[in-house]
């Protein structure tokens, strides 16, 4: 359990595991990273991985600078090694690097300052957008995380994650608060994919 900057408890649930979750609720770049990983994978071992490479790395917490900087080979290595922290570790540790490169670049290192001062919820989108690795849906996502579970709420911010800023929404990673909600976000998924298909192969017809 940790605050946010509106001094809220906030405690986390996504990875499905204590310590991971109390690394993602304190540290902003862990779930920058987390949320980075999330894709072709299930979403709890996406968001495990921060935790699990701060420890492979030899702390209990993630440093945007000491990453930037690591030597990609090795730095790759930390990612395959078993478990590895993703179905693909060779391609998303480069965007590891590259997310904290840019964040070093443009805002100290500081994951937080991508929100800490945002104006409104479209320049928040617009920021999180401009990280590499977040499209626009990825960026939505974690606007609406933020909003949801981190008390971040700059004006307009449901408007600008779009459908996973609706409130009781079971859409995403953002309506994650224990084991229940995750089998019905996942369930929500599913239907998703199920749909997508559906429409595909009639649009093949």
């Amino acid at each position: 359990m940790t605050k946010s900057n509106k001094d809220q408890d906030i405690t986390l649930r996504i990875a499905q595991q204590p310590e991971a979750d109390e690394l993602l609720a304190r540290s902003p770049l862990a779930a920058l990273i987390g949320m980075l990983l999330d894709q072709q994978v299930p979403m709890e071992w996406a968001f495990s991985g921060p935790y699990t490479l701060a420890g492979r790395m030899g702390g209990d917490d993630l440093d945007a600078h000491e990453i930037a900087a690591y030597a990609p080979e090795a730095f790759a290595e930390l990612f395959s090694a078993k478990p590895a922290l993703h179905r693909y570790p060779g391609s998303m540790a480069k965007r590891v690097q590259q997310l904290c490169q840019y964040l070093v670049a443009e805002y100290d290192g500081d994951a937080s300052a991508v929100w800490s001062d945002v104006p409104s919820g479209a320049e928040l989108r617009k920021r999180l957008n401009a990280l590499p690795g977040f499209g626009t849906q990825k960026a939505q996502i974690f606007l609406a995380l933020l909003g949801k579970q981190f008390g971040v709420r700059p004006a307009g911010w449901q408007e600008a994650a779009g459908p996973y800023g609706e409130a009781g929404s079971r859409r995403s990673v953002a309506d994650i608060t224990g084991p229940e909600s995750l089998a019905e976000v996942r369930a929500f998924k599913q239907q998703a994919k199920q749909a997508s298909r559906a429409a595909n192969r009639a649009a093949d017809k």
